[in-house]
């Protein structure tokens, strides 16, 4: 008897500068992507609407996914919830992803932040796989990770928002935080903003990887996989976003400062890296946003 195709699902990534929306089954089985660049709400979620409407009455969908930057209200009784909350993005503050998006369609929906979403793909088809408790890490426009612990995305009070912790600085760096609300976190010491402070404004792409503008963006991050080490123990860390993608010279240097960190207190996992690349590359968030909903689907069924 011949298997049931996959279900279709639309993703919707809305990131800081762009928005991918994402039509397929999964890996290998995507019927459409599309970019949206990010400007104000007004004008980025209709047009992501638009893109959901012509799907529906197209070849349709079974449910939706939307990953998105944060902090976002995960609390589904919450008055907040799939809201945007207090943002360094102007205009975003407040704004509500969900209600906006998803009205129009009697679906599931799947709602977590891009980094968790890009976790779950790595862990359904990538670099996690076979893993209950692991860490995807973006380094881009900001810093964001995503972190599941016995297979679940941590909840509390809020997601995780570790690119905010706040880190010793490496001695003698003075360069100025770009994030407005810390002046010694991990986003605002390391990430592709922050680096691109540092260099005056140049595109990093010409810089050799023996530049001293390195050696404080990996003690930063290397002190942020410390942080999750120590915190939750994840069997391996993905470190992607453009910053990586463009430098992957830093992962190896990244875990051995881990290891100088740790001290011989703490043992990674034998069998090869600890932090790597993620599998699915630059799909790695729109596919995460398919993986939610699919998620979402499957939890339906599970209940029905």
């Amino acid at each position: 008897m011949p298997l049931e195709p996959r279900p279709i699902v639309a993703g919707i990534e809305l990131g800081g500068t762009k928005c991918i929306c994402t039509l397929g089954r999964g890996v290998g089985e995507l019927l459409d992507q599309r970019t949206i660049t990010t400007t104000t709400p007004a004008e980025t979620l209709p047009a992501i609407a638009a893109v959901l409407a012509e799907w529906r009455d197209g070849p349709g969908f079974a449910a939706i996914g939307i990953g998105s930057f944060g902090p976002i209200d995960l609390h589904a009784g919450s008055v907040r919830y799939g809201h945007i909350l207090a943002t360094a993005k102007p205009g975003w503050s407040g704004s509500d992803v969900v209600g906006r998006l998803t009205t129009a369609h009697d679906v599931p929906i799947g709602f977590d932040t891009d980094v968790n979403a890009a976790a779950i793909a790595e862990i359904r088809w990538g670099s996690g796989a076979g893993l209950s408790d692991f860490a995807y890490m973006t380094v881009g426009t900001g810093i964001g990770v995503g972190l599941i612990v016995g297979g679940r995305p941590t909840r509390g009070i809020g997601h995780s928002e570790l690119g905010h912790i706040r880190v010793p600085r490496l001695a003698g760096d003075a360069a100025p935080s770009v994030c407005p609300f810390h002046d010694d976190c991990i986003e605002g010491l390391a990430s592709g903003t922050a680096l691109k402070a540092r260099l005056g404004g140049a595109e990093i792409d010409g810089i050799g990887t023996d530049h001293p503008v390195w050696s404080p963006i990996v003690a930063a991050l290397a002190r942020l996989c410390h942080a999750l080490v120590c915190g939750t123990g994840p069997f391996r860390i993905a470190v992607g976003g453009g910053v990586l993608m463009r430098q992957p010279h830093l992962l190896p240097r990244i875990e051995a400062a881990l290891i100088e960190s740790l001290n011989g207190y703490l043992r990674l996992p034998d069998g090869g890296p600890y932090i790597v690349a993620p599998a699915l590359g630059e799909q790695a968030g729109p596919l995460g946003a398919l993986a939610l909903g699919l998620a979402a689907l499957e939890e339906e069924r599970e209940t029905t």
